[in-house]
């Protein structure tokens, strides 16, 4: 069984279309955020960022059809793994941020910073799932040259966004989750035990 690349092209005009979602999404939540006092930051680097997330669709669907690529068998069912997983996470990031997730950088000044849902494990997993799905979706129908230039690029500009999300966000954001990684989760601390009985009232005496 092979992903034909027919479904492939209809892939990725559905990621197309989920992208216009996001932006919905975002433009709503903005309206919202910004009616309660929120700011935004770090505009200047937005409109390359939206140009390189549609360039990056273009690109797999180009390298597709015009070097033929194939199938790439065990790889593409992977990297169609990837993908969904990838999808898992941003949905999850997007179900916990609520009001506050946005494709902007909108800051609730007094706000205390989200740690539910997988801002348990890491500061940014819907970043995370932007990588995994830059890396995958071109490799479900073995482009790889989109798949090695865009996840470059993308590197670069994350590198970009974080520092101007974590610098816009202020130190309570730094003092909360600091401690947490960026991108590679981590499971938090169990809480420590509390001793009951006759050794908990000798250490205690």
């Amino acid at each position: 069984m092979v992903i034909s690349l027919g479904a492939y092209l209809a892939l990725l005009a559905a990621l197309a279309v989920e992208r216009v979602f996001h932006l919905a999404i975002a433009a709503r939540n903005a309206r919202r955020a910004f009616a309660v006092g929120a700011v935004e930051r770090g505009r200047g680097h937005y409109p390359a960022m939206a140009a390189f997330h549609a360039l990056f669709l273009l690109s797999a669907a180009a390298e597709a059809i015009l070097l033929k690529r194939p199938f790439p068998g065990v790889l593409g069912w992977i990297a169609l793994g990837g993908a969904l997983g990838a999808q898992a996470l941003r949905y999850w990031s997007i179900a916990s941020l609520g009001v506050r997730w946005n494709t902007r950088i909108i800051v609730f000044p007094g706000m205390a910073p989200v740690s539910r849902g997988p801002y348990r494990f890491m500061r940014h997993p819907n970043y995370l799932a932007v990588i995994v799905e830059i890396a995958c979706v071109p490799l479900i129908r073995g482009c790889w040259l989109t798949a090695v230039v865009f996840s470059i690029g993308n590197a670069a500009l994350l590198r970009v966004r974080i520092r101007a999300e974590e610098a816009a966000l202020g130190p309570r954001y730094a003092l909360e989750l600091g401690g947490r990684p960026r991108l590679v989760p981590k499971l938090p601390p169990r809480p420590a035990r509390r001793e009951s009985g006759p050794r908990a009232r000798r250490t205690t005496a």
